[in-house]
Parts: structure tokens; C-alpha cells; sequence
């Protein structure tokens, strides 16, 4: 079993968030379901579900570069992003989340040493799942 050092919270695409390298403290995910107001006569709108809408994860962090993770340890995460791909998303447990597409990386750098390189860096990244490339068949019997 890993230490907790080196156990992987998460991984996108070939980026790994770790305790040693990135670790995030906050994780949002945000699910939108969509619905269709239906005009009426003499009555209000009825709503009509049209199908789910975007989910989307927000990651939040803090990186310390000189304790393990290097000078600049979100250079690769933005070199990955950087290919304009889904990237596959997995957790430390095992569990798929499927393809996301990385929307936003913020980083904020502070507490700095004399040459100007960071003791502190906080990031923020926004991630949105990129969805099945095939629509879903119909089952027989209309169900």
C-alpha cells in the first residue's frame, strides 16, 4: 500500500494530484438537469424534462514547490491541457469518472524567496465532462 505521501487522489489523463506533487483540498462537482417550460392556456407553464445538462468539477488547491513538487508543478498539468482532448478521469480509489475537458487553471503564486520563485502556489481548475460521443439507442419496446 502507498504512504499517504505517495497515493494518487486523482489522476487526468497522464497528471497525477498527490499529497507530494498536487494536492487538492476542495473538490465541487456540479450537475445540471434541464427542463422546458410548456405555455399553458388560462393555466401556468407545465415543465417538460429535456434531458440532462453539463456537469462540471471544480478543483481546489494548494501546492508548496519546495517541498515536493518541484518549481513549477502545473506546468505539465497545462502542457496536457494544452492538447485540446477529453482526458480520462480517475479517482484514488479506482473509480472511473470518464472523459473531462479542462475549461480553466488558475494559479496563484505567494510567499516568494528572494529569486522570486513561490513557497506558496494555490490553484483552482475547472474541469467539464465532454459526454458520450453516441447518442443512446432506443430499446426495443420503446422503453
Amino acid at each position: 500500500m502507498p504512504s499517504d505521501a505517495t497515493a494518487i487522489l486523482m489522476q487526468l489523463g497522464d497528471y497525477r494530484f498527490s499529497l507530494a506533487r498536487a494536492a487538492y483540498d476542495e473538490l465541487q462537482r456540479t450537475t445540471e438537469y434541464r427542463w422546458q417550460a410548456q405555455p399553458r392556456l388560462g393555466r401556468a407553464p407545465a415543465y417538460q424534462y429535456v434531458g440532462p445538462g453539463p456537469e462540471t468539477l471544480r478543483l481546489r488547491g494548494t501546492v508548496y514547490p519546495a517541498f515536493r513538487a518541484g518549481p513549477a508543478p502545473l506546468d505539465a498539468l497545462r502542457a496536457e491541457a494544452g492538447q485540446g482532448r477529453p482526458l480520462l478521469l480517475t479517482d484514488g480509489t479506482g473509480r472511473v469518472w470518464g472523459r473531462w475537458a479542462v475549461t480553466r487553471l488558475e494559479e496563484t503564486r505567494t510567499v516568494f524567496f528572494a529569486d522570486g520563485t513561490p513557497r506558496r502556489i494555490d490553484f483552482r481548475l475547472d474541469l467539464a465532462n465532454y459526454g458520450p460521443d453516441r447518442a443512446p439507442t432506443a430499446r426495443p419496446g420503446g422503453r
